[in-house]
């Protein structure tokens, strides 16, 4: 990490805090004593010990949202000796939607149109029958709702091959995405990697799915799995850590107090 303070600019960057830690080394020290909300030009913004934090690319962190902006400053108060990034998702999404999401909104529209490209909903076991029937049941009323509401008709296939969509769908998705602020992108873009569907996240977001339905219909395949065959252990841990960065995503959404 840096070291804080030397040359009078203020606190270090979210950046160097990280780069201060490695799995080889012990976290950083804490260095400040109190994390608070203040008001700033576009927003509100956190300091520590009253000077701002920095983003990765030493860009002030300016949130659209006092509710955002608390919960940040939660983050760093919560921190104990040491300061654990690892523990600070509202932080990092943060970052990422000042850094990597505003500079260049439609790249970030691209990659969400390339999973509806390929729309985990759109492909269908061709067997066993029960499967296929909760495949049905469960992702039909939301490709369903997608194209009744939005206007984002999508065709699905049965098996791997892919199979192109609609281009007035995908353009239709493309205006709906650029609507929203690099904030509220960011928290959609996360929750459809995560996912494997940008019309889960899209539901999601707009309130059509709750969460948990939502993280629970891109997961219909694996469940069935598990049914089948038993739980592994290694895998159950993982998906523990994506649903609780998919969490992370919806609460770093509502925060942002985004309709």
């Amino acid at each position: 990490m840096a070291e804080q303070g030397t040359n009078g600019a203020g606190s270090p960057s979210f950046a160097e805090i990280i780069r201060g830690h490695a799995k080889d080394r012990p976290l950083p020290k804490r260095f400040y004593k109190q994390a608070e909300v203040a008001e700033t030009d576009g927003g509100f913004t956190v300091t520590l010990d009253g000077r701002g934090i920095k983003t990765p690319l030493k860009q002030p962190l300016t949130l659209p949202a006092r509710t955002l902006a608390e919960a940040v400053a939660a983050e760093w108060n919560a921190q104990g000796e040491h300061v654990d990034p690892a523990s600070m998702g509202l932080t990092r999404l943060s970052n990422t939607a000042i850094d990597r999401v505003a500079p260049d909104k439609q790249r970030i529209v691209s990659e969400i149109l390339a999973f509806a490209g390929s729309d985990l909903l759109c492909y269908r076991a061709e067997s066993p029958d029960p499967l296929v029937a909760r495949q049905c049941a469960i992702w039909d009323p939301i490709l369903k709702w997608a194209a009744e509401s939005l206007g984002v008709g999508l065709v699905t296939a049965t098996g791997i091959i892919h199979r192109a969509q609609p281009e007035a769908s995908l353009a239709k998705l493309n205006t709906l995405l650029n609507d929203y602020d690099p904030f509220a992108l960011t928290a959609i873009h996360n929750m459809t990697t995560l996912s494997g569907s940008a019309i889960v996240a899209v539901a999601v977001a707009r309130g059509h799915l709750e969460p948990e339905a939502g993280w629970a219909a891109a997961h219909l395949d694996e469940d069935w799995q598990i049914e089948q065959w038993g739980e592994d252990a290694a895998t159950l841990r993982r998906r523990a850590l994506r649903k609780a960065e998919f969490d992370s995503a919806v609460s770093f959404l509502k925060l942002t107090n985004h309709p």
